[in-house]
C-alpha cells in the first residue's frame, strides 16, 4: 500500500488505534492531520514520533458540530485537499439499566451519541463535500464488535456503533458515483493505554478467554485493516465491515 503525498485526517489520533493508524499512514508516505480534543502533550508526542514530514496537529472537540466543519475546512486550507478521513474518535460510559438513575442513563446516551455517531456523521458530511470537489476519496469509520454482540453494561455504546455501521453502508451506496468509498473496521477489545489503565485483572482475564488467540488486538492490527480500506484497489470493498476481533465474536 502506497500513500505517498496522500492527505489523511484522523480523529482521536493522539493515542491507541488513532496513533497506530497515523504511524502506519506516515510510514507509507502520507501527510497526516492528527485531530485531538484536549491532551496536547500526548498529541505533540505522537506528532514527533511520526515518520516523514508535513504532519500537523488539529485541536478540536468534534462533539460540537461547528467544530466538525471547522476541522475539515482547516485541514483542507492547510493541505489543499482531503484524500482519506478516518473517524476513529469515540467515548464509552458505563450505564447499566438496573443500577443507574434516569439522569445518568440519558446523560450516557446523549454524550456517547454526540461523539460516536453525530460527530462521525458531521465529519462524513463535510469530508464528502471536500472530496467531491477534488474528485473523490476514502472514508473509514471505526466501529466495534459491540455493534453486533450487544453491550449490556454500556448499551448506548453498542447502539451508537450499530448506527455508525448502518450510516456507513448508506453512504457507501450514495457516494460511490462520486468516487468516494466508505468502509468500516470493527475491532474487538484492543490493547491500548486506556485498556491498561482501566481494566481490572479479572476483566483482563475474561477478555483474554474470549479469543482463541488468548490476547487482545494490537492497535497496529486495527490500523492495518483501516489502511486496506483506504488504499487504491479496495474500491469494490466499499460498504464492507471488517471484523478485527481475533474470532472472539463471529457473525453470519
Amino acid at each position: 500500500m502506497n500513500f505517498k503525498n496522500k492527505k489523511i485526517l484522523i480523529t482521536g489520533a493522539s493515542r491507541g488505534i488513532g496513533k497506530a493508524t497515523a504511524q502506519a499512514f506516515a510510514e507509507k508516505g502520507a501527510q497526516v492531520g492528527l485531530n485531538f480534543r484536549s491532551n496536547i502533550e500526548e498529541a505533540k508526542k505522537t506528532l514527533a514520533e511520526l515518520y516523514g514530514k508535513g504532519h500537523q496537529l488539529f485541536q478540536k472537540d468534534i462533539s460540537s458540530k461547528a467544530n466538525c466543519q471547522a476541522l475539515v475546512e482547516e485541514f483542507v486550507n492547510h493541505y489543499g485537499k482531503l484524500d482519506v478521513l478516518v473517524n476513529n474518535a469515540g467515548i464509552s460510559i458505563f450505564h447499566e439499566i438496573d443500577t443507574v438513575d434516569f439522569d445518568h442513563w440519558t446523560y450516557a446516551f446523549e454524550e456517547i451519541f454526540k461523539t460516536n455517531l453525530f460527530a462521525a456523521a458531521n465529519l462524513c458530511y463535510w469530508g464528502a463535500q471536500a472530496m467531491m470537489k477534488s474528485g473523490g476519496g476514502r472514508i473509514v469509520n471505526v466501529s466495534s464488535r459491540g455493534a453486533f454482540r450487544g453491550e449490556p453494561t454500556k448499551p448506548a455504546y453498542g447502539a451508537s456503533k450499530a448506527a455508525l455501521n448502518a450510516m456507513s453502508q448508506s453512504l457507501a451506496k450514495k457516494l460511490a458515483p462520486h468516487h468516494i468509498y466508505v468502509g468500516v473496521v470493527a475491532p474487538g477489545f484492543t490493547e491500548t493505554e486506556m485498556a491498561a489503565a482501566t481494566l481490572t485483572p479479572a476483566e483482563r482475564e475474561n477478555l483474554l478467554r474470549e479469543s482463541p488467540f488468548k490476547r487482545m488486538a494490537k492497535p497496529e492490527e486495527v490500523a492495518h485493516a483501516i489502511l486496506f480500506l483506504a488504499s487504491d484497489g479496495a474500491e469494490y470493498s466499499s460498504g464492507a465491515i471488517i471484523d478485527v476481533n481475533g474470532a472472539s465474536y463471529l457473525r453470519s
